[in-house]
């Protein structure tokens, strides 16, 4: 049995190795009558593709997306959905004297542990590059939440709060500045130094670690369920299911552990006849299901296994070796995370969308 599947009514099925032809996904659960083109899902790809700037990989792929079915002039037509993206620039080659060493921090070891078979060109399916799926689907998800009035003013915005021993100043969130500068940085004066950290980390042939936060904004209070598929608990769960993702944080997250509960409860206050939240330590999720506020969700990415610098491993006979790692690699896998965890976001809350909606017509 292969997982490559998540969702449940809005199900999202990627397909795809990072040195294959293609990449891609099938999006099925996607109501019929949604306006969808091409145009819609490529400016998300194109934030996400490698080769924009000198801070992410320098592999250059177009990443231009096609859409192979479910969509009849430009609107769904209620089947799945076949997104491509073609690989048009892999270097295969560039991985051929790792085809019998361990790469110290990739899944190589598990993976020929559980299938006894592997791809050593670049990751294959637990590569980055199967993220190409995960950001087309969002884009489909985003265009469905903005079909119904109840979701139409959903917003989702991602930036990287910290890169390295640099943290962004946390009272900072300038969504405009998240788009101007190369590392989706919200923080606009924590820049300058970010970048020097990941200039030096590239210069002595290593990588960095860092902080992603993500707040969705607009969401209806009623989202999830209180026992067995908690909103939190999916979010929680699919953001760790992401490439590198080391831990996650929903609210106040593990600060909260510090925290009475005069300090962490969030307050309410009457206006215009429902609840105001005066704060928003919860992240705005209360007993698995949302509560209207943002959704507020923080993911640390651990940093890029793939560095130059020589490291002890193993070969495929299990003998002592070293490795130093070639090729095209990110120096920080959670700048381009942004527009992932962005599109994981869009899914997780079309489907939950779509259940809360098919519950209550049911």
């Amino acid at each position: 049995m292969s997982m490559n599947t998540f969702g449940k009514l809005f199900t999202v099925t990627t397909w795809g190795e990072s040195h294959g032809p293609a990449v891609g996904c099938v999006v099925d659960g996607v109501p019929a009558g949604v306006p969808l083109r091409e145009d819609d899902i490529q400016p998300a790809l194109d934030r996400r593709r490698p080769g924009r700037n000198s801070a992410v990989s320098p592999r250059n792929e177009a990443d231009a997306v096609r859409i192979l079915s479910g969509v009849y002039e430009g609107t769904t037509t209620g089947h799945p959905i076949c997104l491509a993206v073609e690989n048009a620039n892999q270097r295969s080659k560039d991985y051929s004297d790792l085809a019998r060493l361990f790469r110290p921090g990739h899944a190589d070891y598990t993976y020929t542990v559980k299938y006894g078979i592997r791809d050593p060109r670049g990751g294959g399916r637990s590569s980055a590059r199967e993220t190409v799926g995960r950001v087309a689907a969002g884009a489909v998800a985003r265009r469905v939440l903005g079909a119904f009035p109840e979701t139409g003013d959903v917003a989702v915005r991602a930036g990287v709060v910290a890169l390295g021993p640099v943290a962004a100043d946390p009272a900072v969130w300038n969504e405009q500045a998240i788009d101007t500068n190369p590392l989706f940085c919200p923080d606009p004066d924590a820049v300058p130094a970010m970048v020097r950290e990941l200039d030096r980390a590239r210069e002595n042939g290593d990588s960095l670690g860092g902080i992603v936060r993500v707040q969705a904004t607009g969401v209806p209070a009623g989202l999830g369920e209180p026992v067995y598929d908690r909103l939190d608990g999916r979010l929680g769960g699919m953001f760790m299911g992401l490439n590198a993702v080391k831990g996650v944080e929903i609210g106040d997250g593990f600060a909260a552990a510090g925290q009475t509960g005069s300090v962490h409860n969030d307050a309410m206050r009457s206006r215009d006849g429902a609840p105001d939240f005066l704060t928003n330590h919860a992240g705005g999720v209360l007993g698995g299901i949302s509560t209207g506020s943002p959704l507020v969700v923080r993911l640390a990415f651990k940093p890029t296994p793939s560095i130059a610098g020589q490291q002890r491993t193993v070969n495929a006979d299990f003998a002592d070796a070293t490795v130093a790692v070639g090729g095209r690699h990110d120096p920080a896998v959670c700048i381009r995370a942004v527009p992932v965890v962005e599109g994981m976001m869009w899914c997780i809350l079309a489907d939950f969308f779509l259940l809360d909606r098919a519950r209550r017509r049911g």
